[in-house]
């Protein structure tokens, strides 16, 4: 294993100087992502500026035995791209090129690096886009997104990543291009497209991928529905989609989300709400108007204090702008937060509200409850302050509560945030060991070598028997002697 001087001479064959970074200062901006709790600085930062310099950099890497974590953005809000300190950060921002927009086939060939809104606006002279919206689309890349199968305020009707996708190329650990799925819309033989896709950089790096284009919808509506509890808001949700209704996107903000939006970017948000619902819907005009009727109709039932349909194309894009901004606009309230990512089965959406506020009031963390209420994708941002000794373990506590609690339901400890480091704990939750070993036999198909983004979603045998100690009585912890991991 080489050391951090080593690094520049065992990899200028591939790269210029300046793509290389060692010095603590040029290292420091890299230290996590947007899982910003816990830090490290790599070995080195390596930028390659095309895929055969990809391809060189993993060949030396597997000869010197250096483990690899592929970065974009570094959005990610899960550790997936957590450094560690004695591997190399494979940044690929620097693959930003738009290949191909074929607007007659409609689809987006593009480089790891390109931003996912870059895609859209390159499309947009063709009347197409790409629908996958992050919060963080303005920053975001491809490649992250494909790495966590990411979704936004859109999945609803439009999907996550792996249904807007229809091929990638990658780099294996031995150095080989591969290319998966093809222009069209199916594909032959297994779905290696949907097993790379949310793989979090632990299989292969992708250098390459083909992205659908949708046509942009005809007309939208967009209306915001104010509610006096957020139980109500809640079951107005069920109601829309059990009603026959499947909007764009239908999201949910509680009061603290509201009012920090409002004091962000003045949305126009009713401050005095315990919850508001903001909804989209497009298509053809017959069929939007029954759809607008529909949705109010059962927001009024589910007893909405008022129901408003956006004026105008600036106030749909004033009411979105506020859902995007609630991320930032917290770090008003709060110095530091922990951003949770787990999904249930709609119809339990306001019993797991209730459960949240009540973790909150036993632990004494503030959470604020903003996320894509349609498809049960909760996002509970928990409050705290890292310089308070005991906090960020407080809001971990809660933020375990709340994964496991979505487990319980039926959901699942993750939408579209992935594994990463966040959640190793609560894979023993979800899944049987048997389970995790099949993930085991799939990383090692790949990856015999472990070499990439090693320590990541796949929790140890002895973290699942320590983790499951923690669950058990008094007097029944076998585990209770193993090391921490």
């Amino acid at each position: 294993m080489p050391n951090r001087s080593e690094i520049p001479a065992l990899f200028s064959s591939c790269l210029a100087k300046n793509n290389i970074l060692t010095s603590t200062e040029t290292l420091r901006p890299y230290e996590c992502d947007g899982y910003t709790a816990y830090k490290s600085l790599p070995l080195a930062v390596l930028l390659p500026e095309s895929t055969q310099q990809v391809i060189d950099i993993i060949k030396i890497c597997q000869k010197e035995n250096i483990p690899i974590v592929t970065r974009g953005a570094g959005t990610g809000l899960s550790g997936g791209a957590h450094p560690i300190s004695n591997g190399i950060l494979l940044n690929l921002s620097k693959l930003n090129q738009i290949l191909e927009i074929n607007h007659q086939l409609q689809y987006a060939h593009v480089g790891p690096g390109v931003r996912n809104l870059a895609i859209s606006e390159a499309a947009s002279e063709f009347g197409l886009y790409y629908a996958p919206d992050p919060s963080s689309q303005i920053a975001c890349t491809i490649g992250g997104n494909i790495a966590e199968n990411s979704g936004g305020v859109h999945c609803l009707k439009y999907g996550l990543t792996i249904h807007n996708l229809l091929e990638v190329t990658f780099v294996t650990i031995d150095g080989e291009l591969i290319t998966i799925g093809s222009g069209c819309y199916e594909n032959p033989g297994y779905d290696l497209l949907a097993l790379l896709t949310g793989s979090e950089g632990m299989l292969a790096v992708m250098v390459e991928a083909k992205v659908k284009l949708l046509p942009k919808p005809l007309h939208k509506e967009v209306i915001l529905a104010a509610f006096n509890h957020v139980e109500e808001a809640g079951s107005a949700v069920a109601n829309i989609i059990a009603s026959g209704v499947i909007p764009a996107g239908l999201e949910m903000m509680d009061n603290a989300v509201i009012n920090a939006t409002e004091n962000f970017c003045h949305a126009g948000y009713p401050t005095d709400a315990a919850a508001i619902l903001l909804c989209e819907l497009d298509g053809y005009d017959d069929s939007l108007q029954w759809e607008i009727d529909q949705v109010s109709k059962q927001c009024k039932q589910s007893n909405a204090v008022t129901v408003q349909k956006a004026q105008n194309a600036d106030e749909q894009e004033l009411f979105w702008k506020g859902r995007k901004s609630a991320f930032p606009a917290i770090g008003q309230l709060s110095p530091d937060y922990l951003c949770m990512d787990g999904t249930i089965p709609r119809k339990h959406l306001a019993h797991v509200l209730g459960e949240i506020s009540n973790y909150s009031k036993q632990i004494g963390l503030a959470v604020a409850n903003v996320f894509h209420a349609g498809d049960g994708n909760l996002h509970p941002l928990i409050m705290y302050d890292a310089n308070n000794s005991g906090e960020l373990e407080k809001a971990e506590e809660i933020g375990g509560k709340i994964l496991e609690l979505c487990v319980s339901v039926g959901g699942t400890i993750t939408g579209e945030h992935g594994v990463g480091i966040e959640k190793l704990n609560q894979m023993c939750v979800q899944f049987k060991r048997e389970e995790l070993n099949q993930f085991e036999r799939i990383k090692e198909a790949f990856d015999p070598t472990h070499l990439l983004n090693p320590g990541k979603v796949i929790p140890t045998l002895q973290r699942c028997a320590e983790f499951g100690a923690m669950h058990v009585h008094r007097g029944e912890m076998p585990f209770k002697d193993l090391p921490r991991f």
